[in-house]
Order: structure tokens, then sequence, then C-alpha cells
């Protein structure tokens, strides 16, 4: 397939390697359907919607009278990379020199430069299912094979080390989760890390990508790193970010910890796409990374309250599969029971495309197929949006199953 213009020319065949995000692409039409003054209940995104506490705010506007407003070092500024390490040893017990850190354009852009440094054509990445949309567009943008492992919902989407083994090949270069997970909240326990640990420990070629971008958004207690095992730690790049634990999803921070080597890769070709982050970015960050945490724990735990209020609606639809999430903002439903019905227009719902689109078109409410995060029998819906937004989305997604037929 190719991609052509009016006039005849043709794009490059990269753009026939990968997909839309399906999470941006759901945006984009309720926000459509918004312009038309249609009220959509927007249950889709993964965005806090609290404001970037003021301590933050002050630091940027400080930048700003200061004039940090010429270029910064592709790497980022060395104090900010600092505060990276700062926050490491602080919140996770980890050991990190400013030279194995580097400042990225969002925790996306920090995820494309380790598997474009890392992944070359045949290289095979194992990715647990279900997971973040752009993890196997990246490594199809590399030349890589994506090599999924299921993670059922009866182990709480977690994979064992008996899966992970299983796995394994000669051919594998890079091994890419999340915890928090994204879509499902599922959070690894220090237990289960050390059963993956053991596995790793046996297959010393295979670089480990460990995205911790929801790390403070964990309702079940203190968040453990991969990188906390001595022997794994020079294979382990950490993502993560401001986005998330901030509510800075538009400032666009997200970081890279790994060895100095991986971060010289990265540097690499980081210069030759963005070069660097915003400088007046990268002055709030030193205060988000280093300041108060009372704003993000005032916001975690509304997020709980939340989920509370989900839970409640999750058990009163009769057919739906789902389990609690432990961490970030979403449910992650399988809602194959409603397969094979009509709506009240007469429309067929065939999969997790068409039920999305029927909450979207017929009842004004956004959510995300699960065929997007390698699970298309399940639905993404997040709670990152107000109680009051909440309930009026679930209202209509219940009433709206209900009418199925």
């Amino acid at each position: 397939m190719y991609f052509i213009i009016n006039n005849g020319m043709q794009f490059s065949t990269l753009l026939d390697k990968f997909n839309e995000p399906e999470t941006l692409k759901m945006a984009k039409l309720g926000r459509e359907l918004r312009a038309k003054g249609i009220d959509i209940t927007d249950l889709s995104l993964g965005e806090p919607d609290f404001d970037t506490p003021i301590h933050i705010k002050e630091a940027a506007k400080k930048a700003i009278d200061e004039n940090f407003s010429h270029y910064t070092p592709v790497v980022g500024y060395l104090d900010v990379r600092e505060a990276v390490c700062i926050k490491l040893k602080r919140d996770n017990n980890l050991d990190y020199t400013a030279d194995q850190i580097i400042v990225s354009t969002g925790a996306k852009q920090s995820i494309a430069n380790a598997v474009l440094a890392l992944v070359d054509v045949g290289d095979e990445v194992i990715i647990p299912t279900p997971y973040w949309v752009t993890y196997s567009e990246i490594v199809k943008l590399a030349g890589g094979v994506v090599k999924f492992v299921d993670a059922s919902v009866e182990n709480g989407y977690k994979i064992t080390a008996q899966e992970l083994q299983a796995a394994i090949t000669s051919k594998t270069k890079l091994f890419m989760f999340s915890s928090p997970c994204n879509p499902t909240g599922a959070v690894y326990t220090k237990d289960e890390l050390v059963a993956l640990s053991t596995v790793f420990e046996k297959h010393p070629e295979v670089m480990i990508m460990s995205d911790e971008i929801y790390e403070f958004i964990n309702y079940n207690g203190k968040h453990e790193s991969i990188a906390q095992f001595a022997s794994l730690k020079e294979r382990v790049i950490i993502i993560n970010g401001l986005s998330k634990g901030y509510a800075m999803t538009g400032w666009r921070l997200g970081y890279l910890a790994a060895s100095a080597n991986i971060v010289k890769a990265c540097e690499k070709l980081q210069g030759q796409f963005t070069s660097a982050t915003c400088s007046i970015t990268q002055r709030a960050a030193i205060a988000a990374l280093t300041g108060k945490h009372e704003p993000t724990q005032a916001m975690v735990a509304k997020f709980k309250e939340r989920r509370a209020v989900v839970m409640q609606y999750l058990a009163e639809i009769p057919g739906l599969i789902y389990n609690e999430p432990t961490g970030a903002f979403y449910v992650f439903p399988n809602v194959s029971a409603f397969f094979g019905k009509k709506s009240p227009m007469g429309n067929v719902i065939s999969n997790a495309d068409d039920l999305c689109m029927y909450f979207l078109n017929d009842c004004n409410v956004s959510v995300v197929t699960g065929r997007a995060f390698g699970e298309p029998s399940c639905i993404r819906i997040s709670f990152a949006n107000s109680t009051a937004n909440i309930k009026k989305g679930f209202e209509k997604i219940k009433k709206a199953l209900l009418d199925l037929v």
C-alpha cells in the first residue's frame, strides 16, 4: 500500500509500517463531534484533569523572567538531570549519575530513542499484552519483529516467569513493559519482578525497557522498579516523565535512565530529531522532581475515589469481565459478551471497535478499543475525568449496553 497525494507523488512506504494511535484517533473524533455542538463525555484520554501544581508553574515563570530562552544541551541541563538522579534515589533507592540520564520531549520520545538505538532489522522484541499502543509501532519503525506474550485476566494481566522464558529466542533483543500498566492498571509486585529477573539473568543479551510513567498512581503501596536488581541494572532502561504524576501533559518532558553508553546512543538520535527539550519546561521539571509531593498525593487520592465509583458501575453491568486496577487510571473490561448483538438502530456489534463507535455516535461517550492495546475483546475506559463526568459517562454506557438485543 502507498499513500498517494493529488499530484501522483508517493509518500514513503515507511508510513505503511505503523498505525495511527487509536487513543489519539478517538480524541480527534470526539473533538470533531464536540465542534458540531454534540455533548461528548470523554473517557478515552489518559490525561489527568488536574492543573499543574502552583510551585511548578512559578518555577516556569521565574525561568522566563531569568531568560532561559536559549538552546540547551541535547541531553538536558545538567541540574535537570541531577534532579532526576535525586528523584530516583529518593523514590526508588536507585543510584544514577547525570551521564546516565537524557531528557526528551515526552516519555514517548524517550521510548522511541531507546528502541531505535537498540533494535535492528529482524531483532525480536517481546511485549506482554495488553500494552501501550505505541510500543509495537515504534518497533515496526525500527524494522524489528514484535513478539507478543498474552497476559491473562486470570493472572491480573501480568506475565509469569514461565511465559517470559518460553518467549525468548536467540533473536530476542529487547523486552518492553509498563508497571503500572496502560491500559490495564496492572502493577507488578516485587516478588513477581524477582521471578522475571531470574529469567533475565539466564539471558544477558536481552535488554529491558521498563516504562514507569504511572509510578505515582499506585493504589497498593510502593512502586517497585525492575532496575533495583543489581544483576540487571546495566540492562534496564527506565522510562519516566512528568505528564501523569505531576499533571504536566502539555509541558512535554520525559526522561530515560540507563547505562551511559545507551544514553550516548539516544543523544545521537535525539540530536537529529528534536535536539533539546523546551528550556522553560526543564526549569519547571526541577521544581516537580525535587519539590513537595502533596499535590501528587492529593491527585492520586482523588483517582482512588473515582476508581471506587467506576468499580460500582462495572458491577451493575451484566456480562463484563474485569479486574480492579491497582495502578494508573483505567479499567479494561472484556466486552465480548456483547458481540453479535444489535443496537437500537439495527447495527450489529461485531467487535470492540464497533462497540466504541456505538458508544461515540449513539451515546456520545468516547472510549478506546482494546484492539489498539493487543486485546480485541476489551475496551479501555479512563477515569482521569471528574467524578460527575465519570458518572454521566457510565450511565450512558450502562444504558447503551442494556439497549443491545
